[in-house]
C-alpha cells in the first residue's frame, strides 16, 4: 500500500470518527462558514450537512446569541486559546430535544461548549472547532439536588402542620428586626395570641379537631396580615406575627381584626360545630429594651394579661 493509500485510509478514519462521536462538531472558518457539520449535529438539529456546507453559521441559525457567540470564536482565532461555557452560563447553545423528549425529566438539551483553534500549514488559526456536549443529565441531577436542599431549608423553617415559620425560625427574624431598630428607627410591633381553652377543645372534641382548629387559625392570621410581617407558631396553641413599620395602635387595629375573624368562625369537624376565640398581647419595640427577649416577654406578659382579664381580648403593654 502506498503513502498516498496510507493517508486516504488514515483520513476516512477520522472522518468516521468525527461523524459518529457522540458530541457535537461544528468547523467553522474566519467566516463563520461552515466546514464540517457531523452526525450528532445532523441528527439533533435534521439539517444535513450537504445543505450546510461553507454556509454562514449565523445566517442559517439566526436564534444563536450571536453577539455572545462571535466574540468567543473571535478570541480563539485571535489568541489561540481554547474557550468554554457550561451550561450554568446558557443552558444551552443551539436548541435541540433532549434524547427522550417524552419518558425523559426534559424537552431541552442542556449543552457544554469548549471551542478550540484548528491551525493550518502556516502555523497561523484557520478554522476553529466548536464541540457541543449533552449536559442535561448532570443539569437535571444538580437541579434536582438544589430542589431537595431548597426543601430541606424550607422544611426546617416551618412547622408541619400550619406552614407557618416555626419557632426558632420565626425567633430569628424577631432577632433581626430587633437588631434592625435601631438604625431604622421604624417602629414594628410584635403580636402574640393563643387560642383560649384549648385543652377543652382537645378533651371534648379529640386531638384531630385539635389539629383542624390551629390549621383554621393559622389560614386567618395568614388572610390578616400582610405579605411583609412575619408570622409563626410558637408552640403547641400559641402563635405570634412581628408587624413590620407598624406602630403599637397598628398593631392593636390588626389584632382586633383578627380577634373577630376568629370568634366569627366555626370549624366544623365530624359533624361537630367548634366554637372557639383568642386572646392576643401587644407590645411595640422600643429604644428601652436591651435585647429581642425582652420585646417577647412585653407581649407575653399583654397576652397574659388578657386572660386574666377574661380572655377573647386584646391588651396593649404598656409600662407598670
Amino acid at each position: 500500500m502506498s503513502a498516498l493509500d496510507d493517508d486516504i485510509s488514515e483520513m476516512h478514519l477520522l472522518l468516521g470518527i468525527i461523524h459518529n462521536v457522540d458530541v457535537g462538531l461544528v468547523v467553522l472558518d474566519r467566516n463563520y462558514r461552515i466546514k464540517i457539520w457531523n452526525h450528532f449535529m445532523w441528527n439533533h438539529s435534521g439539517i444535513n450537512p450537504v445543505t450546510l456546507t461553507d454556509k454562514n453559521l449565523f445566517e442559517e441559525f439566526p436564534e444563536l446569541p450571536a453577539q455572545w457567540l462571535q466574540k468567543k470564536l473571535d478570541t480563539v482565532f485571535l489568541l489561540n486559546n481554547r474557550a468554554f461555557s457550561s451550561w450554568q452560563q446558557r443552558p444551552y447553545i443551539i436548541r435541540f430535544n433532549s434524547y427522550n423528549p417524552i419518558t425523559g425529566r426534559s424537552e431541552t438539551m442542556y449543552q457544554n461548549m469548549t471551542i478550540f483553534p484548528l491551525t493550518g500549514i502556516s502555523g497561523e488559526v484557520e478554522h476553529v472547532c466548536l464541540m457541543l456536549y449533552d449536559a442535561t443529565d448532570a443539569a437535571l441531577d444538580e437541579a434536582a439536588l438544589q430542589s431537595a436542599n431548597e426543601e430541606l431549608d424550607r422544611l426546617g423553617r416551618t412547622d408541619g402542620l400550619t406552614g407557618l415559620l416555626n419557632r426558632r425560625a420565626w425567633e430569628n427574624h424577631l432577632q433581626t428586626e430587633f437588631k434592625r431598630f435601631p438604625r431604622s428607627k421604624q417602629a414594628s410591633t410584635l403580636v402574640m395570641f393563643d387560642i383560649d381553652h384549648f385543652k377543652k377543645v382537645n378533651d371534648t372534641y379529640g386531638h384531630q379537631a385539635g389539629d383542624e382548629v390551629i390549621r383554621i387559625t393559622s389560614a386567618l392570621l395568614q388572610e390578616t396580615k400582610r405579605e411583609m410581617d412575619i408570622a409563626g407558631r410558637y408552640g403547641g396553641e400559641e402563635f405570634c406575627v412581628i408587624l413590620l413599620d407598624t406602630d403599637s395602635q397598628g398593631g392593636i387595629v390588626f389584632a382586633e381584626r383578627l380577634r373577630k375573624a376568629v370568634e366569627a368562625t366555626r370549624v366544623t369537624y365530624e359533624g361537630q360545630e367548634i366554637r372557639f376565640c383568642i386572646s392576643l398581647g401587644v407590645a411595640e419595640v422600643n429604644k428601652e429594651l436591651n435585647h429581642h427577649t425582652a420585646w417577647l416577654e412585653r407581649a407575653d406578659k399583654a397576652l397574659y394579661q388578657s386572660k386574666e382579664d377574661g380572655r377573647n381580648r386584646t391588651t396593649l403593654h404598656t409600662p407598670g
